[in-house]
């Protein structure tokens, strides 16, 4: 009997833009790695994949590629996420048919096309799945969360994640409004390249600019000055060189994109049936994805929309943790999923 549930064993999928995450059914979460691949173009051989791939970023010949298979939440580059989930799906014991054949729940966003909902079933497929739920992400993380989802009251998810954010009003089992921004923690690092090109004219890499965005970004003015030393290559001289970034700098590159974030949160509120909203006022926005954990956003979003915004408890891995609580109790949730129509896209 064990063998049995072995061979059948399920597994919940976050697959995101910036970060791939798998919750293995009776074990928990197993992965939690880039979405990253790096390939020899010469050869078409896959060198590495994840936290391995992600150490060569802006280090690497010109022969090899570093490839983000998903872009936006959706899959630019099917081969790649496809090699990919094999990566993370292979069997992690010396039994070869241990978890062969699975169930997978995976995560994606509202607003995916026919064809791309297909393109992910077809890449999950072929990594050796034989059966595929796809979960609408704002659904997923209010499941994650313990939000209340089956009862007759508004919830309001917001996931900021690391190439689209969405924003879900989610009532009796579905999302009722629903809609998704290519704006979220990617764009914040893109953010930061250009200002520290235009401002310290200083060409620095992805890494970089993550790392300031971590370490002394922030979405509202901090108590204290934080500053970070980055290096670089100097625009003029085309030498390296060395600066300091300040938080205050941080902050005013990233401000744009935090006012669209916020913009389209307040546009799906003004476009959402007036009990929601009540119902939204009266118990919160809930901040989840990895976007959350910029330093005052859940106070800069609470001064924007005028309503009390919480903060998760490991905002990172809400996605995958709801998965992981539907493929332990599918039955529960089968109503659910069955019932997941599209929700009202509000034009942000």
């Amino acid at each position: 009997m064990n063998l049995f549930s072995n061979f059948h064993k399920s597994v919940g999928v976050d697959l995101g833009t910036a970060n791939f995450l798998v919750y293995l059914k009776g074990e928990g979460i197993i992965v939690n790695e880039p979405s990253l691949v790096a390939l020899n173009t010469r050869t078409n051989q896959v060198l590495a994949i994840g936290e391995a791939a992600r150490k060569m970023l802006d280090r690497t010949p010109s022969h090899v590629s570093l490839i983000k298979p998903l872009v936006n939440g959706v899959i630019s580059d099917f081969e790649t996420t496809a090699e990919m989930l094999k990566y993370f799906l292979r069997p992690r014991s010396n039994n070869s048919f241990l978890y062969r054949y699975r169930l997978a729940a995976i995560s994606i966003p509202t607003n995916l096309t026919e064809v791309e909902r297909k393109s992910v079933e077809d890449a999950v497929v072929s990594a050796g799945v034989s059966k595929v739920l796809l979960v609408e992400e704002p659904i997923a993380t209010a499941i994650g969360i313990r939000l209340p989802v089956e009862e007759a009251a508004a919830n309001m998810v917001i996931n900021i994640g690391g190439g689209t954010t969405e924003f879900s009003i989610i009532s009796v089992g579905g999302a009722v409004v629903s809609n998704s921004i290519k704006i979220a923690g990617q764009r914040m690092t893109e953010d930061i390249m250009r200002y520290i090109k235009s401002e310290h004219k200083l060409l620095i890499g992805e890494p970089t600019a993550e790392a300031l965005k971590i370490n002394i970004g922030s979405a509202t003015p901090l108590e204290e000055r934080l500053e970070m030393h980055v290096r670089g290559r100097d625009l003029s001289s085309g030498l390296p060189k060395e600066v300091v970034a300040k938080n205050a700098q941080v902050r005013a590159a990233i401000q744009r994109s935090l006012k669209a974030i916020a913009e389209s949160a307040k546009n799906l509120l003004e476009e959402s049936p007036p009990e929601l909203v009540g119902d939204v006022y009266e118990r919160g926005i809930y901040l989840t994805g990895g976007g959350a954990l910029l330093r005052g956003m859940d106070k800069y979003l609470e001064k924007e929309l005028m309503v009390h915004v919480n903060l998760v408890d490991d905002p990172l891995t809400c996605v995958v943790r709801g998965l992981g609580i539907i493929i332990e109790d599918l039955p529960r949730y089968s109503t659910i999923l069955s019932n997941q129509e599209r929700p009202r896209l509000v034009n942000l």
